[in-house]
C-alpha cells in the first residue's frame, strides 16, 4: 500500500499545478484530508506527514477517533449530513460544520452555541448536482440562510460548500463549481467580506475546483486509498 505521506505530497503537487494554471497562489487553497472510514493510525500517519485538517462524515465515528486531548494542532470539520439530534455532540467535537443545509439546523446550532465564548464556524451547502439531495436549492434560499446565521451570535458564517456531480463530464462538474462562485458573489454583495471559504472539489475533481475558485479541497481516496 502506498505511503500516506507520499500521497499527500502528490496531492499537494497537483494543487500547486492547478493553482499555477489558474494564476493563483497555492497558499489560497487549504487541503482537508477526508478520513471517514479510515483508522486512527492512518490519521496519525497523515498528521505526521504534515496534514492538520481532517474531514469526517459521521459524528459517532469522529467521536470514537478523536478526543479533545488528542487534537493538539489538529482540526476536524464535519462534511457529512447532520441530524438535529446529533447537533449537540457535533458542536462539542468539530471545529467547523461544513454541511449546514437547512434553516432548522441553523437554528438548532444557533441555540446550542449561543453561550459559547468563541462562535462556531459553519459553511452553508449549496445544492448543485442532481445526484445529491442535500443543500439549499437556489441562491435566494441560500441568502435567506446566511441572514438566519447572522441572527445567531454563536455562529460564524465563513462560506459555502458543494458536492459536484459524480460524473466524468467536465462540463457539468465546472457548471456545479461555477454555481457556487456565482453564489459567493451574491452573498458578498449582500454581506460584504462574509464569504471567504469555498469548499469544493474531491479526489476526482479537485483540480477543476481549484481552477474555478475553490479555497478548500476535501481529499479522501487520493490520500488514504480506498477503504477495503
Amino acid at each position: 500500500m502506498p505511503k500516506i505521506s507520499d500521497a499527500i505530497e502528490r496531492v499537494q503537487g497537483k494543487i500547486a499545478d492547478a493553482c499555477a494554471r489558474a494564476g493563483r497562489s497555492q497558499t489560497e487553497v487549504r487541503l482537508c484530508g477526508v478520513s471517514k472510514f479510515h483508522s486512527k493510525d492512518e490519521v496519525d500517519e497523515a498528521f505526521s506527514a504534515g496534514l492538520r485538517l481532517f474531514g469526517e462524515n459521521r459524528v459517532q465515528e469522529a467521536a470514537e477517533k478523536f478526543t479533545a486531548q488528542e487534537k493538539n494542532g489538529l482540526r476536524i470539520h464535519l462534511i457529512g449530513g447532520l441530524q438535529r439530534n446529533k447537533a449537540k455532540r457535533a458542536v462539542e467535537l468539530f471545529d467547523c460544520i461544513q454541511s449546514v443545509d437547512r434553516l432548522p439546523l441553523i437554528d438548532e446550532l444557533g441555540s446550542l452555541t449561543r453561550d459559547k465564548q468563541n462562535p462556531l464556524p459553519i459553511l452553508l451547502e449549496l445544492h448543485t448536482a442532481e445526484d445529491s439531495k442535500s443543500g439549499f436549492p437556489d441562491i435566494d434560499s441560500l441568502l435567506f440562510g446566511v441572514e438566519r446565521v447572522f441572527s445567531h451570535r454563536g455562529l460564524l458564517f465563513q462560506g459555502l460548500m458543494t458536492m459536484a456531480p459524480n460524473s466524468n463530464d467536465e462540463k457539468s462538474i465546472r457548471a456545479s463549481f461555477r454555481a457556487v462562485t456565482a453564489a459567493q458573489k451574491a452573498v458578498s454583495a449582500r454581506f460584504p467580506n462574509s464569504c471567504p471559504v469555498l469548499s469544493m472539489g474531491m479526489s476526482n475533481d479537485f483540480e477543476i475546483a481549484i481552477e474555478e475558485g475553490s479555497t478548500m479541497v476535501r481529499i479522501g481516496t487520493a490520500i488514504f486509498g480506498r477503504r477495503l
